[in-house]
């Protein structure tokens, strides 16, 4: 029986003798490509061959290639788990012709592996063609041996393939098999039957698909093939189901071995289904994490969040209640690692966000829970649980429409399914727009001619403007504006030429062609097409780019070096004013870390390094010792390789860069915070950028002064206030003022004397904020005693109502805290009664009602109840407890009238 590797490397090797240049998988997560989510097929690497727009120096290839299918037209989801074949991650095994072979060659070899290499049964294989494609079914009945009527036809949902919404499509010719018993349930070819399932799918690329639906012939015909590995490597294994392969066993044996259950490979057995979930999910999580996607709220991230949280759902039907799933990416490792050595690599940073991801659910799980609670209370005897609230579920607290339906039947509760599908379709809607709105600009780029990008030498230059669309977007057979790549933003500038003037505004890249958008400052621009104008570049702006550019590197080998080589790059922002730096690591870069990492970065500031750029072949780039290259980057066979002269960073970069380290003039960070699970971000300024830091630092310490100043003046009247009562002097406020300092020269000495003043600030008025409390804590007690004493009056002249008293009157207190004293005083005082005091404080009206023991218990009076209805007369509300209760208002004018009905509030209340 072969392995799953040996299946993997006979396909390779069938291709590569038949002139077939092996590629390697290209990430999971297409950052090239804004129309998909994840690469979810082998062409994707190749979609801008198929579209006419990029080229390759080789016209036939064979991978095997790394796809995610969980949204959009390609979604098995719902399936994965509960039949033998479907998954969220799998292999697809492809062979490309671009615009070299056709249809006769990818027909005859596919038929020559299955069943010469393979020695697949022919009596078993089916193929079908779309229903209009008389040449496919020809070629199949003439350059193979199988029987006739196994080539079967079938309309567009089965035979025409399309990548997406937009995008390369064309007929298909799918290969099925027999794996039923006796070999004779052909008729279930395309019927959904695992008996006969797809193994390969021979699509035949020749059109394109716009974003309004209409199909255009492509420049060529090529040939794209996809067959599922996992699928594939049952069938030669002779396994029932993908899951009983080498490819999934050892990692179900390790969940197994995890949950204290055995696996027993029983399709509809809960359990055996939970482990077939959680084992797909596992690949699919290790796999978009390793290549830099990180679960979050938004896109993808959320995609892989829902995913994880899928199957930390399934892992408590297996009674796994803490975090378990990171621990199965070991058995991922260990079976795949070899093949696909970045999550061998990556493990312990996929672990970590794993485990961070479990940990953050079980806690939403537990507040989703809550919130379903909450909405059976508000629907009260109806028996049909609301689609928006099962909605809000899935959407916030990520739970699936059947664990809230599972959770509801178990109450006797029926789900609003059409309500929550309706609001689906219309989330989908929205999501489909955008992907519409980015391909639109995408679209552009295939009426323009390709260009030259000569910013690396020139920062203005005579051009040929050669087209223009819309008076908004125009391109240059050369151009020195820099286009958005690599985290650094767009070059901005000006076009001018006689009677016209222009403003580069934004620009766009598509393969080579080089787009900018514009505003028109003057004149026409349709006169000057064809003609030489003259672009600049704003070149301060650049300077501050490439200051923070080349700040960038430096920073990103100093996290290797401070915190170790885990870190990895995960997005950076390189602009004018600011730098941001995204990298993986599990927790907080602490204060001396940070002044570590700074030091050493303005260390090499001011040695002065040059830096160094030089294109070279990528092969030769990646025998540079300790080169930095990242995943989700597209390289192409010649790349960029920035290094400082000195070694100390060496990585592929396209941006532009200062020549030497002294150009950057200082480095300073300005905050370092989380933004995801294991995901930390630096934001940090240089050059003109720590000038506006520290001005912006020295205004905000004026800012503290008069805060100071304000807080000073609260203590002393506080002071003086208690010095009626204790006869103590104040304290004498300390001495402000911000010393002088000159920021015309930025070093690290200017740096420290500014966070030195800050850090001055912050701490007086944190000491004086104390000051101020611990004054009024003990203003507090003086104020209670006083206000105490007059309390006596208050219950001599109070209501009297079935021989208790009632108090209802306002008093003199500064917070909810006294308040509540006061109420406990009086309550303690009233042998049998009930007590509302009101205060204003900060502007609002503030509650506190009383009752006394006795009457809770014969006359059933709640402090809660009564301060509740007494709130409700200015605007407000509360509650509390049966013996004392709080509430507050906005109407302070109707205070008085609401004190006055404090009586008939509780004589009702008496009566009910």
């Amino acid at each position: 029986m072969k392995t799953s590797n040996e299946i993997r490397n006979d396909f390779i090797k069938f291709f590569e003798q038949r002139g077939h240049k092996f590629v390697p998988s290209s990430p999971v997560i297409p950052y090239d490509d804004p129309t998909l989510l994840f690469t979810n097929a082998g062409m994707n690497q190749f979609k801008d061959v198929f579209l006419g727009i990029g080229t390759r120096d080789y016209s036939r290839a064979v991978n095997s290639q790394k796809c995610i299918r969980v949204s959009g037209k390609h979604n098995d989801l719902e399936e994965v788990g509960r039949d033998t074949y479907h998954h969220t991650f799998f292999e697809m095994l492809g062979n490309w012709s671009f615009g070299d072979y056709y249809k006769k060659e990818a027909i005859e070899w596919a038929w020559e592996l299955l069943t010469v290499v393979w020695k697949l049964d022919k009596k078993r294989l089916y193929a079908t063609v779309f229903e209009t494609d008389d040449e496919a079914e020809e070629l199949w009945k003439k350059v193979t041996d199988i029987n006739p009527s196994h080539v079967l036809r079938f309309g567009k949902k089965d035979n025409f393939w399309e990548m997406g919404e937009t995008g390369p499509c064309g007929p298909c010719s799918e290969i099925h098999i027999d794996l039923s018993e006796k070999g004779d349930c052909g008729h279930l070819v395309n019927a959904g039957d695992p008996r006969v399932m797809e193994i390969w799918n021979l699509v035949f690329i020749q059109y394109n698909r716009d974003d309004k639906g209409m199909l255009t012939p492509l420049p060529a015909k090529h040939v794209d093939t996809g067959m599922g590995f996992e699928r594939i490597c049952a069938v030669l294994q002779g396994k029932k189901s993908n899951y009983d392969t080498d490819v999934f066993t050892p990692i179900l044996n390790h969940i197994s071995n995890l949950v204290g259950k055995p696996y027993q490979s029983k399709l509809d057995d809960p359990l055996d289904i939970a482990m077939r979930v959680i084992a797909d999910h596992v690949r699919m999580l290790s796999f978009s994490i390793a290549d830099g996607g990180i679960p979050s709220n938004e896109g993808r991230g959320y995609v892989m969040r829902r995913i994880l949280r899928r199957a930390a759902r399934f892992g408590r039907s297996l009674g796994m209640h803490e975090p378990f799933i990171y621990k199965i990416v070991e058995a991922v490792v260990q079976s795949m690692g070899n093949q696909f050595p970045e999550i061998k690599e990556r493990q312990i940073h996929i672990e970590r966000v794993i485990k961070g991801e479990e940990e953050s659910f079980n806690s939403t799980l537990d507040r989703g829970l809550e919130i379903f609670e909450r909405v059976i209370e508000e629907i009260g005897h109806s028996k049909t649980f609301p689609g928006e609230d099962v909605f809000k579920l899935y959407d916030t607290y990520g739970f699936p429409l059947d664990l809230t339906e599972m959770i509801a039947a178990e109450k006797g509760l029926k789900v609003d399914v059409g309500r929550f599908v309706e609001l689906m379709e219309a989330q989908r809607t929205r999501a489909r727009d955008a992907v519409k709105s980015s391909t639109q600009i995408l679209n552009i780029g295939n009426e323009f001619d390709d260009s030259i990008f000569i910013g690396y030498d020139v920062d203005q230059a005579d051009v040929i403007l050669e087209k223009v669309i819309d008076n908004k977007y125009i391109s240059f057979n050369r151009t020195p504006f820099y286009i958005e790549s690599g985290g650094q933003v767009d070059d901005t500038g000006i076009i001018e030429s006689e009677g016209f003037k222009a403003r580069v505004l934004k620009s766009i890249k598509q393969d080579k062609k080089l787009i900018h958008e514009i505003e028109i400052l003057e004149g026409n621009i349709a006169e000057h097409i064809g003609k030489t104008v003259h672009v600049k570049v704003d070149y301060k702006r650049r300077q501050n780019i490439m200051r923070n550019h080349t700040a960038t590197h430096l920073l990103h080998e100093t996290l290797r070096r401070v915190l170790g080589n885990h870190v990895q790059q995960h997005g950076s922002l390189v602009a004018p004013d600011r730098l941001r730096f995204d990298f993986n690591h599990f927790e907080k870069v602490s204060d001396e870390q940070i002044k570590q990492i700074e030091k050493i970065v303005n260390q090499k500031i001011s040695e002065g390094i040059d830096v160094e750029a030089k294109e070279m072949p990528i092969e030769e780039a990646k025998k540079i010792p300790d080169i930095k290259m990242f995943f989700g980057e597209k390289y192409g066979d010649t790349v960029r390789v920035l290094k400082l002269k000195d070694n100390f960073s060496v990585e592929l970069c396209g941006g532009t860069h200062v020549k030497n380290t002294s150009d950057i003039g200082f480095f300073k960070i300005v905050s370092e915070a989380s933004i995801a699970s294991g995901i930390r971000r630096i934001e940090a300024v240089t050059g003109e950028g720590v000038k506006l830091y520290l001005e912006e630092q020295i205004a905000k310490i004026l800012d503290m002064d008069n805060d100071l100043k304000i807080l000073l003046k609260e203590k002393e009247a506080l002071e003086q206030e208690l010095n009626q009562y204790k006869k103590i002097e104040p304290s004498n406020p300390p001495s402000l003022g911000v010393v002088p300092i000159s920021i015309q020269i930025v070093n690290s000495a200017i740096v420290n004397d500014v966070e030195s003043l800050f850090k001055q600030r912050e701490v007086a008025i944190e000491q004086i904020n104390k000051q101020i409390n611990d004054l009024k804590k003990e203003l507090s007690k003086y104020r209670v005693s006083d206000v105490a004493s007059s309390l006596d009056v208050l219950i001599a002249e109070a209501r009297t109502l079935d021989d208790f008293k009632i108090v209802s009157a306002k008093v003199n207190s500064d917070t909810m805290d006294e308040l509540k004293s006061i109420g406990d005083t009086l309550r303690s005082k009233l042998s049998s009664g009930v007590g509302v005091l009101a205060a204003t404080i900060d502007g609002k009206v503030a509650l506190v009602c009383v009752v006394t023991d006795n009457l809770i218990k014969e006359k059933k009076l709640q402090a809660g109840k009564i301060v509740s209805e007494v709130a409700k007369l200015i605007g407000g509300n509360g509650g509390g407890r049966p013996h004392l209760a709080t509430a507050g208002g906005k109407d302070v004018n109707k205070l008085d009238e609401a004190l006055a009905n404090v009586a008939n509030i509780v004589e009702t209340a008496l009566n009910r």
